[in-house]
């Protein structure tokens, strides 16, 4: 069996867990989320705890009951806490405005940025060069993280872009005569 389904998910109070023959909905504070079921594993609670347990033997199995026990923990603590990622802009010029469920981006382009936030990511700008995304969902807001700093990476040569607040971005040394 896995290492990782081995450990059981703690369902705190206040969140509401509902399985299904091959979903599980989780309920919460924060919002509510659903996840669909492999067919290898089979998610049991007991009191206040959940269980994935893979239904053979096989490799895929074990491997799929980790991934699911992982993915439950997760939507267990975006309903409860909620997920929050960081970003930071470098380089002269470059600002973001949150506007309601949109982010506004001037990168240095000819044109600004306007992203527009799905829904279940909500968007903060504290400063003009930060961005802070909140949500549930913890794929949904790394991906809308993701797809953010996609617009300007950072470069090696001066750094400049969007990178993570907790990235470290290694310069390269120019060139020399």
């Amino acid at each position: 069996m896995s290492r990782v389904a081995k450990n059981p998910v703690v369902v705190p109070a206040g969140v509401e867990v509902t399985l299904a023959a091959n979903k599980i909905s989780v309920k919460g504070p924060k919002g509510s989320l659903i996840q669909s079921l492999n067919s290898d594993v089979t998610v049991v609670r007991e009191g206040d705890v959940l269980l994935c347990k893979a239904t053979n033997d096989s490799q895929q199995a074990n491997a799929q009951s980790g991934t699911i026990r992982a993915l439950v923990a997760n939507m267990i603590a975006g309903v409860n806490q909620g997920f929050e990622r960081k970003l930071t802009l470098v380089g002269v010029g470059y600002r973001a405005q949150a506007t309601g469920d949109s982010l506004n981006l001037t990168l240095g382009f000819s044109h600004p940025v306007v992203h527009k936030m799905p829904a279940g990511v909500k968007v903060a700008t504290p400063t003009q060069t930060e961005i802070v995304l909140t949500g549930s969902d913890k794929q949904q807001v790394g991906q809308v993280a993701a797809e953010i700093r996609a617009y300007r990476q950072p470069e090696p040569y001066k750094g400049k872009g969007v990178r993570y607040a907790d990235e470290v971005v290694i310069l390269k040394e120019t060139k020399k005569k």
